[in-house]
């Protein structure tokens, strides 16, 4: 910065001039400061005599707004003269060696934008934000330097140019004091870890230094301890030795255990009674006469606060205490309840849902204008608008209007849900397979669903064309309609059909949905070979190809508590179909099929965005009379099997003239999916999973074949919807198994 000073020439004219007034005040150059700004920023005044301190005090005022790298005055004639001389703008700005290709922390970083002004002091506070940022990743000695270039044009070129650090790697970590649990188990909750054999190995420690959570480590032991009933457990601050040669440390606790304190008593005291203290005890998971457990004992207060704001005490207050006696080594466990006044919902409004109609998402809520305040149901309408599907994201805030009343504000951000959705893949049996889909699940906004599928391959062809409608006029009623036309060429048969469907629902609580539907197809086989043979040596008997008809009654129940459609963070899916075949059709049989699913975010205890998925599937199919090859079921691909062709699983009975296996379909099946999802880039909502996936097919036995599949799949909310890569290695495989190591999708659910 320059320092500021009057020349003499300048000075000496001002002395001269201070005898008579100023008569004008004038600006050159000046662009930042509004001329009103000026004039408050100076305290000269026309009329009065020039004044040489003034002077020098308007100008220095100028020069500390920041915009300026030089001020000066002039006076002629009583007529005074500003000139300023302005800061090149910033038009080009980058960082380089740290973040590049993270936009979103650069800025967080810098916190300089393009046509900012050029500022040293901005500069440096820059430069330390990074280096800070390094040390917080347990980089060491790293360096930042500033390149600064003035173009043509007269603005600034800035560059940040980073030299990482090294990082310290925790050689060795020892506790001292530690008698009563294991040491070991603090890896569990410690963020700063000793090194492991092979720590590079996905899973093991690194033992990276992470210097920004030093100073919390010690509070996660001390809780630890305070899990496993130690009241009076400390932990001092860790004793940190750094080879800088080697960028090695060796970290040190010091750790008084005491004693482990039992439960020996639980007390409820509510100001004003509300509920029944026994309602209360029943939800307390501590237990008398255990180990206290600090855990447990903050889960216990929340789940009283759910339970009393269940019946409309919006705003009660659960104080838990403990009582120690040391002598005894035992704790009472107080909880204090104020409950408040029981509150009602004067409102509730809707915002951000710019294509969404807002009785869409009124119909979601379990709480509207007059009801009384139930924090369940809160949590409930939040996961029953994610499950939709209709939105990116929802929150509702509740905003406090008096002791009695709150408004709820329902903030939304739309999700695409019309798109083109595109899915296909490869597979040694049926080639390329390409789908096309035309469809909205929200169609103009109004929560209805239209889809066409059209889909092709060089084995199979699918069109479709459906319509449904979950809330039919807003009520628990639901309602589809669906036209198809099918072709499936086998190794042996082709099995081309045409149908319909039509349904309805109900929904019966927040979570239970139930369905009737009718189903109604023509099934007809061609090119089949005659030349097959059985398992016993004989010709296959063509008439087991006959054409047939279907017509089937289907009743299903669905069980679904997740918080979101796509990618969801907790909650179950269950679900149960029962189709029976033979009412009028040719085809008679009973066929049940079973699914489940599991989700569980991890962000609660490993601090991080991973989800565990597990999903399982059973089919089961009873021959009643007449049980078609095309009923029966078959394995491979997305939902089952991944790693092997979609349907290509399958029990085998003979082979065919060329030599192939004859597939004849499965009675039943059992697949499970396990997945770990983490993501990617979430700038981008885009997530990396790891999957595993087994599953039995059998005619007469579960386990007549088993096939598996393992691999990894990217999940990425595209601007055209929700896609999913999958790429796949078989496990188990056999002779002839047709396997598919890579299938995509777009618009299917994660």
């Amino acid at each position: 910065m320059k320092t500021i000073t009057l020349s003499l020439v300048v000075a000496s004219a001002l002395l001269h001039a201070s005898t008579q007034n100023v008569q004008s005040i004038e600006y050159d150059g000046m662009v930042h400061i509004s001329e009103a700004a000026a004039k408050r920023l100076n305290t000269l005044k026309i009329g009065e005599p020039l004044d040489l301190a003034e002077v020098d005090k308007t100008t220095k005022n100028f020069f500390d707004q920041g915009y300026f790298e030089d001020v000066w005055a002039e006076e002629e004639g009583g007529k005074v003269t500003f000139h300023f001389k302005e800061k090149p703008s910033i038009s080009k700005i980058e960082l380089k060696g740290y973040k590049e290709n993270d936009a979103e922390a650069q800025k967080t970083l810098l916190q300089i934008e393009k046509g900012s002004l050029f500022d040293e002091k901005r500069l440096e506070s820059a430069k330390k934000r990074i280096i800070d940022a390094l040390s917080q990743d347990g980089k060491i000695d790293s360096v930042v330097e500033i390149e600064s270039e003035k173009l043509e044009n007269g603005s600034m070129q800035v560059k940040f140019i980073v030299n990482e650090g090294a990082e310290i790697i925790i050689k060795k970590l020892r506790y001292v004091g530690t008698k009563g649990i294991d040491n070991k188990e603090f890896n569990t909750v410690i963020a700063n870890k000793e090194r492991q054999f092979m720590g590079w190995l996905w899973g093991r420690n690194d033992g990276k230094m992470k210097l920004s959570e030093i100073q919390y480590d010690p509070l996660r032991i001390r809780d630890y301890y305070m899990q496993n009933g130690y009241l009076d457990a400390k932990v001092d601050d860790p004793f940190v030795k750094v080879d800088f040669d080697r960028y090695e440390a060796q970290m040190d606790y010091t750790v008084f255990e005491g004693d482990v304190y039992r439960v020996s008593d639980i007390l409820i005291f509510q100001d004003t009674k509300v509920i029944a203290d026994e309602a209360l005890l029943k939800v307390i998971k501590l237990e008398k006469n255990r180990p206290f457990n600090i855990k447990t004992f903050r889960e216990d207060a929340d789940r009283i606060k759910t339970e009393i704001a269940d019946l409309g005490y919006a705003y009660v207050q659960v104080q838990p205490d403990l009582k120690k006696d040391k002598e005894g080594k035992s704790v009472d466990v107080v909880y204090r309840i104020i409950p408040g006044k029981k509150v009602r919902i004067r409102n509730v409004i809707v915002s951000g849902n710019s294509r969404t109609l807002d009785r869409i998402v009124r119909r979601e809520l379990f709480l509207g204008p007059g009801d009384v305040y139930g924090m369940s149901k809160l949590k409930d309408s939040r996961n029953a608008i994610g499950r939709t599907g209709y939105f990116e994201s929802n929150t509702i805030e509740e905003k406090r209007i008096d002791d009695e009343t709150m408004d709820l504000i329902v903030q939304t951000k739309e999700a695409p849900t019309g798109n083109i959705q595109l899915g296909g893949g490869y597979g040694s049996f049926g080639g390329i397979m390409l789908s096309v889909a035309v469809s909205d699940r929200n169609i103009f906004g109004s929560g209805i669903n239209m889809g066409l599928h059209l889909e092709r391959s060089v084995r199979t062809s699918n069109y479709s064309f459906n319509i449904s409608n979950p809330r039919l006029n807003d009520s628990d009623f639901s309602g589809n309609f669906s036209i198809f036309k099918s072709g499936t060429k086998y190794t042996t048969y082709t099995v081309n059909s045409t149908g319909m469907s039509l349904g309805t629902g109900h929904r019966f609580n927040r979570y239970v949905t139930g369905n009737l539907g009718y189903n109604y197809s023509q099934n007809q086989y061609s090119d089949f070979d005659t030349n097959t043979t059985t398992t016993t040596g004989l010709l296959f008997d063509p008439t087991y190809y006959q054409n047939y008809s279907k017509s089937s009654l289907l009743v299903s129940a669905v069980y679904d508590n997740t918080d979101d459609y796509y990618v969801p963070r907790e909650g179950i899916t269950l679900s149960q179909s029962i189709e029976k075949g033979g009412l009028g059709g040719q085809a008679d049989f009973i066929k049940s099929r079973t699914s489940f699913g599991f989700y569980q975010g991890l962000q609660k205890w490993l601090d991080a965005d991973i989800i565990f998925r597990y999903k399982a599937r059973f089919n089961y199919a009873e021959d009643t009379g007449f049980l078609p090859m095309a009923e029966k079921f078959y394995m491979g691909g997305i939902g089952s099997v991944r790693g092997y062709q979609s349907y290509s699983i399958s029990p085998i009975n003979g082979e065919t003239s060329t030599g192939l296996p004859r597939k004849i379909g499965g009675r039943q099946t059992f697949s499970h999916n396990l997945e770990v999802s983490v993501p990617l880039v979430p700038e981008a909502r885009m997530r990396a999973t790891a999957f595993i996936d087994y599953g039995w097919i059998g005619d007469d036995k579960l386990t007549n074949m088993e096939r598996g599949g393992y691999g990894i799949g990217l999940e990425w909310f595209s601007p055209v919807g929700p896609l999913q890569l999958v790429f796949a290695n078989p496990l188990n495989t056999q002779t002839d198994d047709r396997v598919a190591h890579f299938e995509f999708t777009i618009g299917q659910r994660f």
